[in-house]
């Protein structure tokens, strides 16, 4: 074999097999399209995981679980990322909170909640509290904008209410992993 004049070494050609998109019967494995119109019918659960993660990496998993009520409860999380494909809507209060931390070179980026219920208490109201005081006028943002972070303010109200119960159930301050 050779290529414009440069002689190649003779590998066989029958050595690499071409894959279909379909599937394989015999091992029972599911084709590349079937995968895609599995998944296309399937929304991704995982997006309000991750965005407690990227947010609470130390918070007890009490806190975890009140995230994960209000995510559900209000649809949305409190980092602003979509639960349909984890886009970001826009950005978030605790997302300013997280990216303040990494200015100023203290704690970690992901430890915004903090490692007790009463510092997720605290970085959620310190998120309410931005949001009803913007540094930038409200006619300054595009209405989705002013929609999305319509939908923010539910969700810290709702974890809220569900860290405050946390706290009458006494395991306020507590390390709790």
């Amino acid at each position: 074999m050779s290529v414009m004049g440069i002689r190649t070494a003779s590998y066989p050609v029958t050595g690499y097999p071409v894959k279909r998109a379909g599937k394989n019967v015999s091992s029972g494995d599911t084709g590349f399209m079937e995968a895609v119109a599995e998944k296309a019918g399937q929304p991704e659960t995982g997006y309000d995981e991750k965005a407690f993660a990227s947010v609470g990496a130390n918070a007890p998993k009490e806190v975890k679980k009140a995230w994960m009520e209000a995510a559900k409860e209000t649809g949305v999380n409190g980092l602003g990322m979509n639960g349909r494909n984890g886009m970001l809507t826009h950005i978030s209060q605790m997302m300013v909170q997280r990216l303040n931390k990494v200015m100023k070179g203290t704690g970690g980026e992901n430890d915004i909640l903090g490692s007790t219920v009463q510092s997720a208490i605290r970085a959620t109201e310190q998120a309410l509290y931005d949001l009803d005081h913007p540094l930038v006028p409200e006619g300054l943002k595009s209405i989705e904008v002013q929609r999305q972070q319509m939908k923010e303010r539910m969700f810290y109200q709702s974890f809220l209410d569900k860290l405050g119960a946390l706290v009458n159930e006494g395991f306020a301050g507590k390390d709790i992993l």
